[in-house]
């Protein structure tokens, strides 16, 4: 469902006509080289793309009124080969509305030092041209990530690739839309948010449905669409037995296909990118829907519970960042603890939503009694997620601006096994240790619900919320409460400002 090859990134580099058209060719062709190599990476996620040498204000500014107005374009990447007078920038900065990446690096590696003169020195001037070009960002206040170091280097690209994965979220955004089937859990106030300011921050709409929309499809589902799903779950999964056909429970492995078959066709038809559902709000359900969440997840949607849109919106961003690393993505929730103190963990699960991508090994399919809906039992995947690391985030509606949260952790295998716990989980050790985690994140204001995710790292989230210009806490191993404290208050008086 996530293709990133789908996207592209414009390579812009700078220059001017003082030193003569044969400097300005050597420019094109260094640039072009750096391209080639960019494209040829693995590490790459999108394609690269070549943009002519920008050397006066008129072609800086096309350029830029071009990259808005092009569908699959994430943004830019600037990069100074020689001097570029700033103020020839100015115009198009004003008028860029994608995000764009400032590498600061130069076409050769190594000073060439029996044989460097002038020549070399008015080609090779990136040292002190991105220093011009990083002053007219600052001074005008432009948001850009600033990598640095030579274009060959793995860390670099890797840089690189994280921005642009951030980038691809973004645009994934424009125009996304979240289907909300009912409303939040009643009287629950993290899952609240303004809808309209998500909209004008984010890009995507949220659009609410009564579960009686859903249900209607649901109801069209037919014989032919169940019995592939359940071929597909008996291929995939470790059934019951009495899931299977002939079973006791056969039949409520039929419903949670029929909800399945439903839903995604209820999605696929209307375009959207993410849903919600509420325990709440299941009349004309046979159940709650679980089976269905975990595997539409699988396939790249969003997911936040009890009307959690803000979640949603989330953990499909983190899905399109996460598209093709290893590791898995999924909506989750800080169930309970472990607060032995040979060890403090946490227990991360829900009802059932959990994402089959962060499983270690083939899933059980099983039913178990959910004392939670007043509907009939509901088959679901379960599964433990494998040790590493891996972190938490959240975004929170803080009245005047939106905050991500992130925790990292290490996730662990559990103490002992846990057959009757009847939910997919991970029990995780949150840095810097569980107090101060813990302690960190309801100072934040943060939520229950989090994305959580064992592909990526806080970098790819900072880069995200820094091009949606929205407030980033880190929480890490280097985390300490009385500096923490001090971060939400400085961080408090400048969105007051």
């Amino acid at each position: 469902m996530i293709d990133l090859k789908k996207y592209e990134v414009w390579f812009a580099t700078g220059s001017q006509h003082l030193y003569g058209e044969e400097t300005l060719r050597t420019v094109a062709e260094h640039s072009h080289e750096i391209v080639k190599a960019f494209s040829e990476s693995k590490r790459i996620p999108v394609r690269v793309i070549f943009k002519p040498v920008l050397t006066t204000p008129e072609s800086i500014s096309n350029l830029c009124l071009e990259a808005n107005n092009a569908p699959g374009c994430i943004g830019l990447i600037t990069w100074m080969h020689t001097f570029s007078p700033a103020k020839m920038w100015i115009a198009g900065l004003k008028v860029l509305q994608k995000p764009f990446v400032h590498l600061h690096t130069q076409f050769n590696r190594d000073l060439p030092w029996d044989k460097i003169d002038m020549d070399f020195m008015n080609l090779n001037q990136s040292a002190h041209g991105d220093r011009e070009f990083g002053f007219i960002c600052t001074r005008m206040k432009k948001t850009r990530k600033v990598i640095v170091g030579h274009w060959q280097d793995e860390q670099v690209q890797e840089k690189l690739s994280i921005w642009m994965r951030a980038a691809c979220a973004k645009l994934d955004a424009q125009g996304g839309k979240i289907a909300r089937f009912g409303d939040n859990m009643r009287e629950v106030a993290v899952t609240e948010g303004d809808k309209v300011e998500a909209q004008m921050q984010f890009g995507y709409s949220v659009n609410g449905f009564g579960v009686g929309d859903l249900v209607s499809y649901i109801n069209k589902a037919s014989d032919q669409q169940i019995d592939k799903l359940i071929k597909e779950y008996e291929e995939k999964y470790n059934v019951a037995k009495n899931l299977k056909k002939g079973g006791e429970h056969h039949p409520s492995l039929r419903d949670a296909a029929k909800i399945e078959a439903g839903l995604r066709t209820f999605l696929e038809e209307k375009s959207f990118k993410g849903f919600t559902t509420t325990f709440e709000d299941l009349h004309g359900l046979t159940q709650l829907p679980g089976l269905s969440v975990q595997r539409l997840m699988a396939d790249g949607y969003g997911f936040g519970a009890e009307g959690d849109w803000k979640t949603s919106a989330l953990v499909r961003a983190m899905k399109v960042m996460a598209s093709g690393l290893k590791g898995g993505t999924s909506f989750m929730e800080d169930y309970t603890y472990h607060l032995n103190p040979s060890g403090k963990k946490v227990l991360g699960a829900h009802m059932l939503e959990v994402c089959e991508s962060i499983a270690e090994g083939k899933p059980a399919l099983e039913i178990k009694p959910l004392s939670i809906g007043g509907k009939a039992d509901p088959p679901r995947l379960i599964f433990t997620a494998p040790a590493g690391h891996a972190l938490n985030a959240t975004i929170v509606d803080m009245g005047n601006r939106f905050r991500m949260i992130v925790n990292e952790v290490d996730v662990v295998k559990p103490d002992q096994l846990l057959p009757n716990l009847p939910v997919a989980r991970a029990v995780w050790i949150p840095k810097p240790n569980f107090e101060a985690a813990a302690g960190a994140w309801i100072l934040a204001g943060g939520a229950h619900h989090t994305g959580f995710s064992q592909a990526l790292t806080s970098e790819y989230l900072e880069d995200f919320a820094e091009m949606n210009g929205i407030e980033f806490l880190l929480i890490d191993e280097t985390t300490k409460i009385s500096e923490f404290k001090k971060e939400l208050r400085w961080n408090e008086a400048y969105y007051s400002l």
